[in-house]
C-alpha cells in the first residue's frame, strides 16, 4: 500500500508550513468486524489542511493528510451489512458523528486530522463512516463533496448547527470562488434563495453568473463592498452571510447583515488576526444569531448526495493532480489561485 504522511523531514516550500508529506509504502491493511476496506480512488484537498501542514495540528507527524475521499469497496470484515463489495462511496470526514448534533465522544475523531486521512491508495473505515456516492459523479467529482459540500450545506439548508434552513426568498452572500463558496451558490439557488456574491476577477465573476450568482462584486475594485451589497439586499441587510475571511472580511458581514439575521463562521482564509470588538457590537444592537460550521454528520452526508443526485449537481473541479503529484497538488493549492476544487486521483 501507499500512503503519504506528514513528515518534519520533507518541505514543500510552502510559506507558514512547518512540516511537508512523504511518500511511504507498507502492508494493505485487513477489515475487522464492522469494518471495510477501501480502495480510494481520489482525494480532495482543503484549507483545513494546509492548517495541519502549519503545525496546527498536535501530533501531526507521521499522520496521513487529507478529509476527503472517494473510492471502491474491495473487501468486507465480519458483521458488516451496509455494503457489498464493489459498492461506491464517499468518506464522511467525522467518522463517527452519525446523526444529530456534534457531541463528544462521536464529534472529533476526523481523517486527516485525528486518524489517518485519505491521501493513500487503500483504507480501513467502520462502516458507519460512508455515505453511497451520487451515481452520476466520477471518484474525483464524489472526492470533492464531504468537507466543502458538507459545510455548504449545512450553511444554507440546515443541519443542527444552523438552526433553520434557509427559505425561497431570502439573499445569501457568498464570498469567493474556493470549493465552498461554490457548493454555497449552488445550494443557495436550489433552496430558491437570491445569491450576491464577492470575487477578485472578471473571469471569476463571469463563472459565478454562470452558476447562476443575481448580482456579484469584485471585492478588489469595491474594498468597501457592504455598500453595494446594503443597496443590493433593499437597505436593509442579507438574510444569510457565510463568512469565509475572517478579520479582513468580518466587520462588513456583520454590516451588511440585516437584524434578526445570520451569520455562518466556516473559514479563515483570508489569515487569523485581531478584531476590535466594537466592530461585534451589532450582532448585540441587530439580535443577530452567530453559528459555527464544521462540516457535518453521516446523515447530513446523505441527505447532501441524495439532493446533488436528484438535481443532478456536479462541483467544479479546479484541477486534477495523479497521485504521485500530491506534492505539486498541495502548492497549487497553498498558492490560492484555484477556482473549485483541487483533486488528487488515486
Amino acid at each position: 500500500m501507499k500512503s503519504y504522511h506528514f513528515s518534519a523531514r520533507a518541505s514543500l516550500d510552502i510559506p507558514g508550513s512547518s512540516m511537508g508529506i512523504e511518500l511511504r509504502e507498507s502492508e494493505t491493511p485487513q477489515p475487522g468486524p464492522g469494518q471495510v476496506l477501501l480502495r480510494i480512488r481520489a482525494s480532495a484537498l482543503n484549507f483545513a489542511d494546509l492548517t495541519f501542514l502549519a503545525g496546527r495540528l498536535p501530533n501531526a507527524e507521521g499522520l496521513v493528510p487529507l478529509l476527503d475521499g472517494a473510492g471502491e469497496i474491495v473487501a468486507l470484515g465480519p458483521g458488516v451489512s451496509r455494503w457489498r463489495v464493489g459498492d461506491r462511496v464517499i468518506a464522511n470526514p467525522h467518522q463517527n458523528w452519525l446523526a444529530g448534533e456534534a457531541r463528544p465522544p462521536s464529534y472529533g475523531q476526523v481523517l486527516g486530522g485525528t486518524v489517518d486521512g485519505m491521501l493513500r491508495d487503500h483504507a480501513v473505515l467502520p462502516e458507519t463512516g460512508l455515505a453511497a456516492m451520487p451515481s452520476h459523479l466520477s471518484f474525483e467529482e464524489a472526492a470533492a463533496l464531504p468537507c466543502a459540500g458538507l459545510t455548504a450545506w449545512n450553511s444554507i439548508l440546515g443541519g443542527p448547527p444552523n438552526k433553520r434552513p434557509c427559505v425561497p426568498g431570502e439573499t445569501v452572500l457568498v464570498q469567493g470562488t474556493g470549493g465552498v463558496a461554490l457548493f454555497l451558490l449552488q445550494f443557495a439557488k436550489l433552496a430558491g434563495c437570491r445569491a450576491i456574491a464577492l470575487t477578485s476577477s472578471q473571469p471569476k465573476a463571469e463563472l459565478l453568473r454562470s452558476m447562476g450568482a443575481d448580482a456579484v462584486i469584485n471585492y478588489v475594485e469595491t474594498p468597501d463592498w457592504s455598500r453595494p451589497v446594503l443597496e443590493l439586499a433593499g437597505g436593509t441587510g442579507v438574510d444569510l452571510v457565510v463568512e469565509l475571511g475572517g478579520p479582513g472580511t468580518l466587520p462588513q458581514s456583520i454590516a451588511v447583515t440585516r437584524p434578526g439575521g445570520r451569520i455562518a463562521l466556516i473559514g479563515v482564509v483570508g489569515g487569523l488576526g485581531s478584531i476590535d470588538y466594537e466592530n461585534l457590537l451589532p450582532i448585540i444592537t441587530k439580535a443577530l444569531t452567530v453559528f459555527a460550521n464544521s462540516m457535518g454528520s453521516l446523515a447530513d452526508l446523505e441527505n447532501m448526495s441524495r439532493a446533488i443526485e436528484i438535481h443532478g449537481l456536479r462541483p467544479t473541479l479546479d484541477r486534477t493532480f495523479g497521485f504521485e503529484q500530491a506534492p505539486e497538488a498541495f502548492r497549487h493549492f497553498a498558492a490560492r489561485s484555484h477556482v473549485g476544487k483541487v483533486v488528487i486521483s488515486h
